[in-house]
């Protein structure tokens, strides 16, 4: 290997046919340079560039002895490197003459951090060359059992796995900047509809416990089956989506002022599912009456007129089942880019899958689901409501409210959660326990039930922001509504 310190280089004859992928000897030169004079000059670069976006095998040997050195506290310096580096053919001149020459023509640790941009970038687009011409060779030698559409989305994940990692845009910031961002989320919660800091779930008392859904929450919505946690999931999307309003920045992109735009994972019903769902909602028809085509004209007219209301609001389903928690995280990346993005909702967490190499330890790849979706709330920053089945244990209580320990599966559920809301009502289990009538527990059961129809609890289990508590709101079954419950005090006078 020949590495030269002279900016001059020898013009090829076929220039023109031959490309050699981008990079920049005399920056890494300089870059090693400056950390062998003064080590301090690798602080600047040690959170973003690693020995393997170095373009010469020598180089990058040079880098990593260097970074080993450093952290154990000892001088990385000509003198040190060499006994590390071993034998290398540098076209006549000696591993300690060449150390050497890099520390006499360093640059100054002011610049160490530019150069070590460049090296990065460089190195970026060199993987960016790899993936496309990996691109191109699997497409002409796809085996028979793999589909297109398997190669798009680890080219995706390759893409976003370069875009992730090695970001130099991220460390320590000032307190004053976190503290001039407070300020102004406080001012857009003062300007916003409601005074919440969040965005609106439609559901006036759940807003005055949370603020709205935050941005980068994870939101846990978990109940038993029956309890409509679908349902309170599907009515706070479609009011997030109904509310959207928004206001042009300088640069002609669009920040929401209200609601927001809405992302859904329906992994166990498919779209027309959730779309007659939200139809019933809205009209005020029962769903099983709009499957069998058992309306009359007044309730077709309602269907219509909420059809065409719900045409315009931007509310997108991704219907696909069984996805993984890598291909889930690239959609809403995609939907992100394309439309914007301010509330994914996944249903559900369980029917999500993590990567093959966790086997069958089903905590671990829950655990892998879980810290990935947090994950991708923060690099969103946008709130994801995920809801979650919970174990068989509630049933055997007497008190069959939901609590913390009964999310299934996995401890990581609890603790990635900034939030974790549990659905439950106490008519699904009055109705199936109903005495014999004409009895005293009969009589007593009836006034349980009038007590209890069409009211619903959501129990705030955990918050990280704010205070945990029940919100009690009503529930339409044969709607799947829910909505906000009437208070004694706000009701008109009696005659």
């Amino acid at each position: 290997m020949v590495v030269r310190f002279d900016s001059s280089t020898d013009q090829q004859s076929d220039a023109t046919t031959f490309r050699t992928a981008p990079h920049n000897v005399e920056a890494e030169q300089a870059l090693l340079g400056a950390i062998l004079v003064n080590n301090d000059a690798f602080d600047r670069v040690s959170d973003f560039l690693r020995a393997e976006h170095f373009s010469e095998e020598l180089h990058r040997r040079i880098f990593e002895i260097s970074a080993q050195l450093i952290r154990a506290g000892k001088l990385a310096s000509p003198v040190t490197l060499k006994t590390f580096l071993g034998e290398h053919d540098l076209g006549g001149v000696t591993l300690p003459q060449y150390l050497a020459r890099l520390a006499a023509e360093a640059t100054t640790i002011i610049n160490a951090e530019d150069y070590g941009r460049t090296i990065y970038d460089l190195a970026t687009r060199r993987s960016l060359i790899g993936i496309g011409e990996d691109i191109v060779n699997v497409a002409y030698d796809s085996p028979v059992d793999s589909s297109p559409r398997a190669q798009i989305e680890e080219a995706e994940r390759r893409l976003y796995e370069i875009a992730e990692q090695g970001r130099y845009d991220g460390g320590f910031q000032k307190f004053s900047d976190a503290l001039t961002h407070a300020i102004d989320m406080a001012a857009r919660a003062y300007e916003r509809e409601g005074k919440l800091s969040g965005v609106s779930t439609g559901l006036s008392d759940l807003d005055a416990k949370m603020g709205g859904l935050q941005q980068s929450d994870l939101i846990v919505l978990a109940g038993r089956p029956g309890m409509g946690k679908t349902a309170l999931a599907t009515n706070i999307a479609f009011n997030v989506a109904r509310a959207y309003e928004y206001e042009v920045k300088p640069d002609g992109s669009h920040v929401a002022k209200n609601g927001g735009i809405v992302g859904f994972f329906s992994l166990e019903m498919s779209s027309d599912q959730l779309a007659t769902r939200i139809i019933a909602e809205q009209a005020g028809v029962p769903s099983y009456k709009i499957r069998r085509g058992d309306i009359q004209d007044h309730e077709f007219h309602k269907i219509s007129e909420a059809a065409r209301e719900m045409q315009s609001i931007p509310f997108y389903i991704d219907h696909t089942g069984g996805i993984s928690i890598a291909q889930l995280t690239a959609r809403a990346r995609r939907l992100k880019r394309q439309k914007g993005l301010d509330l994914l909702v996944v249903d559900y967490l369980q029917l999500l899958s993590g990567s093959k190499s966790k086997g069958d330890n089903r905590v671990q790849e829950l655990t892998e689901i879980t810290t990935g979706l947090k994950a991708l709330a923060k690099e969103l920053n946008a709130p994801i409501i995920a809801l979650s089945q919970l174990s068989r244990q509630v049933e055997n209580r007497d008190d069959k409210r939901p609590q913390l320990s009964d999310l299934r599966e996995s401890g990581s559920i609890e603790q990635d959660a900034d939030v974790v809301m549990f659905v439950y009502r106490e008519e699904y289990y009055l109705k199936n326990r109903e005495p014999r009538p004409g009895t005293e527990e009969h009589i007593t059961w009836m006034s349980d039930m009038e007590r209890a129809h069409g009211r619903a609890e959501v129990i705030i289990g955990k918050q990280r922001h704010g205070p945990t508590g029940t919100i009690d709101v009503a529930f339409e079954g044969e709607f799947t509504r829910f909505s906000n419950l009437a208070r004694e005090d706000s009701l008109p006078d009696q005659m």
